[in-house]
């Protein structure tokens, strides 16, 4: 299946709050556990989150490593709000800075940050090579790296498959963004060479789940 474009950015107040509603709290959790082990060995690391979305995974991993600070990014306004008033509930908004920008092209130093994180956003980007380069610029040299998304199913038979088995019973909206998002994702070969056409080295580029990808790789 060809991929098949989505909207890049969700920006409407019914679309951050139907997408905060959904239920990603399995897959969030292995995600911030697993980033969280990337930087085990580095002593309050910096950590940049390419497309916060709602707040979710921030508030997940800075609830369990109190020595870590972060700025989350995010190119859609409605979504930040929601993730303003997630963080600043939990206590954490003086530990995490939220700001508005584009992924493709990050006001951001080099190789500034511990830890560099994005999921499921890639699958929004009409070209992701771009927010790969971005992501090799800012990452230090010898920094973690953890990006995770869909993989695009070889048909839309298989997607919509995938969405009656994990969604089933779910609201028709809903289950619509997901099929969507199923489309616009990346193929795992894909991923790969945008992986080596950034130029990131140490990377691990695999598949995670039965629909997800993941590219890693932990602080040297």
């Amino acid at each position: 299946m060809l991929r098949v474009l989505e909207p890049e950015v969700m920006d409407t107040r019914r679309d951050a709050e139907e997408y905060d509603a959904m239920d990603f709290m399995d897959a969030n959790m292995k995600f911030a556990e697993d980033a969280i082990a990337l930087v085990k060995d580095v002593g309050a690391p910096l950590v940049l989150d390419i497309g916060v979305g709602t707040g979710q995974i921030p508030e997940l991993m800075l609830s369990r490593r109190g020595d870590m600070e972060m700025l989350a990014i995010d190119l859609a306004q409605e979504m930040l709000k929601i993730a303003t008033i997630r963080l600043a509930s939990a206590g954490l908004y003086d530990r995490c800075k939220l700001a508005r920008m584009d992924a493709k092209k990050m006001r951001l130093p080099d190789a500034k940050y511990d830890l560099v994180i994005c999921n499921s956003t890639i699958h929004h980007i009409p070209d992701p090579h771009l927010v790969w380069r971005e992501i090799a610029r800012v990452c230090k040299p010898t920094g973690a790296i953890i990006v995770r998304d869909l993989v695009r199913p070889p048909t839309m038979e298989d997607a919509w498959a995938i969405v009656n088995r994990v969604a089933a019973g779910g609201h028709i909206r809903q289950n619509q963004l997901f099929f969507d998002s199923l489309c616009a994702a990346l193929e795992i070969k894909e991923v790969d060479a945008m992986v080596k056409d950034a130029g990131l080295r140490r990377m691990r580029v695999a598949k995670c789940s039965d629909r997800h990808w993941t590219a890693e790789r932990p602080a040297q």
